[in-house]
Formats: structure tokens, C-alpha cells, sequence
């Protein structure tokens, strides 16, 4: 059997030798409680423990001509967990008209060591006051709606990878994993035409930025060859978003855009990235990483290795398409409710995201939604204890009934 070297698209004659394995993703006991957690749709917490188990998909790429050997990692969640107060706790709820004093930025006192997210953009955009609340309260509770469009993207996942829990015994392996994982879908996207579940982690505006693509295909045009970024997003009612919700969603795959075209572009400080985590570029990793790096065609020992094979990966991939889409399918059949397909406009997002960090670098207060949208405040578990909430009898933790759902990053 004839192996592809791990960054270089296959030959152009070869297109009917042999089936493929199906590409492999490095998930931990965390990530593992986090797919089961979406599938039972009952449970909101997720174990911390690490440990190895497999699971193993039906792919839908078994016809093709190549073979590869690819490691990915489900890596939506943050590396590092962080101590925040209990709304419940707090006595906020005693004093609603409290000023919120924040000793430091909200950047560097809750995203320290862990990078900015695009969901945390899309959350700001959504509304910086309800962002403040979950920094400083905790999170926003998972609805069954929520849970439900997990347990959806998951399943999409699963058509095109393999599950492969590792130990990971440190955070540069868990770095490690992030890049892994990129270097593998990007390889399946040139190999086969389509990928999902891709992780980024890039430096723009200023700011380390991760996020986790849904989907990236080729177009059906052969002599177009830069990929199609896809979104899907569930909905409880078989109705189309509303316009706030629709400007969130190309908010997020226009992060994503920017993202993997900054990378395309070669653009990736290294350096900058080891300083800026306190990471050790000479860390061992782990044996299990080790021996499944090799067994793909791209042996790392260290942390600095797989970041080399990382930038290797990206000075070969071209820009991502102008044209993004946004799906939208009904949560109880999966029928397609409809699409939106709209272009990119770097301008506007660049506004977005420069007045998301005045907020995250601590340069201004936290801004209500505006009051045509504050129809938001009926969805939000923070009503209560807002002042702008123009529905004071609205009780709180009612965000069940909330249909915005979007992917995590």
C-alpha cells in the first residue's frame, strides 16, 4: 500500500488503487463526557479525567484512491478551567444596582494562558452584558436545545473521523492535540475535498484567537480550489432566525475565514505563540502522541516539532473562498429549513471584532443589547439582576425557550 507524505496532495494519477482508512481524532475522558453528555441530552456536567478508549464511525469516504493516516482532536473546549463566582452566590442578586468593579481586563483575567474564542466574539456580539454576567457568574445554562444541536454536530463529526482517546499529561500535549488535529483535516480536505470539526488557533487583531470550523469542502468547480466554509446550526421551530441571530451566525464564519486565511498566508508567530502561553518548545509529549504522530507520516517528539509541521501545513493551503454559508436544519428530522449564502466583508468584521475587545481589554463598559433586540432578555438566564431587562417579572433561568443556538468554538 502506497502512503501519502503527510503535507502533500496526492498524485493526480493515482485515483483508483486503494480504500482509505478513515482518519483518526485524539479526543480525552473529557471530550469523551462531552459527546455523551450531548447524546443523553440529560446531564450538564462533564467528567475532567483523562484517560484512552476508542470509538469508531461509519465514514463516508471509503471509495477513495488514497490512504491516509491522520490524527484529529475534538478541541472545542478551553485548555484551562477557571474559578467563577456562582450567580446564586453572589450578592449581586441582593443588590441588583451594584456596580460591577473589575479589577483587571476581562482578557487577561478569565482568557489568560487560554486565548480568545470565536464563540466568546460571538457571545460579546450577542450582548456584552450578558457576557459579563456569565465571566463573573458562570456560565450560561445548557438548554435541550442546546444539547441537542451538540449531539447534531457531533454526529456530522463522526461521518468523516475516527475517535481515538489518549492520555495527555500535560498542557503543551493538549496544544499538541489542537495542532494535530488541523493538520489532519487540512490533509483531508485536499485528499478527499471535505473536512469538519478543524481547529484554528492564529494570531489577529493583536489577540490569539482559536475556534473550531463545522465544515470546510472543495468547491464542485474543479478549477476553483479555495474551500467553502459551512456552518450548521439547529432549530427548535421549523422557522429561519431572525436577523440578530442570522448576523451572529456569518459573524462567526467570518472569524473563521480570517482565521484560516492569516494562517494560509504563512502567517503564524511561533515564537510569539511559545512566550505568550509560558509553553515548553522542547517538551516530550506523550508516548501515546508520539507513537500515533508517527504511525501517520509526520513523526514529532516535541511540542516544537508539531508546531514546524503545523506552518508547513499552512504554506500550502489557499485562501478560503469569498462566498460563506450558513445551514440551517429543523432539530427533529434534520430537514433543511433553509441557507444562507452571503459574502465576506473584512471591513465590517474588523469593526466587530475591534469593538469586542474594547470590551474584553477593559477600555469600556459593558453595553446593553440595543432596544429593538432586548426581546433577547426574555431568553437570558441574567434578566433578573439586569437593569436593562424591560421584562422585570420575567424569572430567572428562563433561557429554555431560547432558539439561538449556535456552534461552540
Amino acid at each position: 500500500m502506497t502512503e501519502s507524505p503527510p503535507n502533500t496532495p496526492p498524485n493526480s494519477n493515482s485515483q483508483h488503487e486503494t480504500i482509505p482508512t478513515i482518519p483518526i481524532e485524539f479526543v480525552s475522558e473529557e471530550e469523551m463526557a462531552l459527546i455523551e453528555a450531548a447524546y443523553a441530552a440529560t446531564r450538564s456536567s462533564l467528567s475532567s479525567s483523562r484517560s484512552s478508549s476508542i470509538c469508531s464511525p461509519t465514514s463516508r469516504f471509503q471509495t477513495h484512491s488514497r490512504t491516509i493516516h491522520s490524527i484529529t482532536l475534538l478541541s472545542k473546549r478551553g485548555l484551562n478551567g477557571s474559578s467563577e463566582l456562582d450567580i446564586e452566590d453572589s450578592d449581586y442578586l441582593k443588590n441588583p444596582q451594584k456596580r460591577i468593579r473589575v479589577a483587571q481586563p476581562f482578557l487577561h483575567r478569565f482568557r489568560r494562558k487560554r486565548a480568545l474564542s470565536v464563540t466568546d466574539i460571538t457571545a460579546t456580539e450577542w450582548c456584552e452584558k450578558q457576557m459579563e454576567f456569565s465571566l463573573l457568574f458562570g456560565k450560561r445554562k445548557i438548554s435541550k436545545a442546546m444539547k441537542a444541536g451538540k449531539a447534531r454536530h457531533v454526529k456530522l463529526e463522526e461521518e468523516v473521523v475516527k475517535k481515538v482517546k489518549v492520555h495527555i499529561k500535560s498542557v503543551e500535549d493538549s496544544w499538541a492535540l489542537k495542532f494535530i488535529n488541523f493538520i489532519t483535516c487540512a490533509n483531508q480536505l485536499l485528499f478527499e475535498g471535505i473536512t469538519r470539526e478543524l481547529p484554528l488557533v492564529g494570531f489577529v487583531e493583536g489577540i490569539w484567537l482559536v475556534g473550531v470550523i463545522d465544515e470546510l469542502r472543495m468547491p464542485e468547480n474543479g478549477s476553483d480550489r479555495n474551500p467553502i466554509l459551512v456552518d450548521t446550526k439547529t432549530r427548535v421551530r421549523d422557522t429561519l432566525p431572525a436577523e440578530p441571530q442570522s448576523r451572529n451566525g456569518r459573524l462567526q464564519l467570518m472569524c473563521y475565514k480570517y482565521l484560516w486565511d492569516t494562517l494560509a498566508a504563512n502567517s503564524f508567530p511561533s515564537g510569539q505563540f511559545f512566550d505568550f502561553f509560558s509553553l515548553n518548545r522542547s517538551y516530550m509529549l506523550s508516548k501515546d502522541i508520539r507513537e500515533r504522530t508517527a504511525s501517520s507520516g509526520f513523526p514529532a517528539k516535541t511540542l516544537d516539532d508539531v508546531i514546524q509541521y503545523y506552518i508547513n501545513t499552512c504554506s500550502m493551503l489557499p485562501t478560503s473562498h469569498d462566498r460563506l454559508l450558513l445551514r440551517y436544519e429543523l432539530q427533529k428530522d434534520q430537514s433543511v429549513l433553509g441557507e444562507d449564502e452571503f459574502a465576506y466583508n473584512p471591513d465590517w468584521l474588523k469593526r466587530q471584532i475591534q469593538s469586542n475587545l474594547e470590551f474584553w481589554l477593559g477600555e469600556r463598559e459593558a453595553s446593553y443589547t440595543p432596544q429593538e433586540e432586548r426581546w433577547k432578555c426574555r431568553h437570558c438566564q441574567f434578566a433578573s439582576i439586569c437593569s436593562g431587562n424591560p421584562f422585570p417579572n420575567i424569572p430567572r433561568g428562563s433561557s429554555s425557550s431560547s432558539d439561538h443556538s449556535s456552534s461552540s468554538s
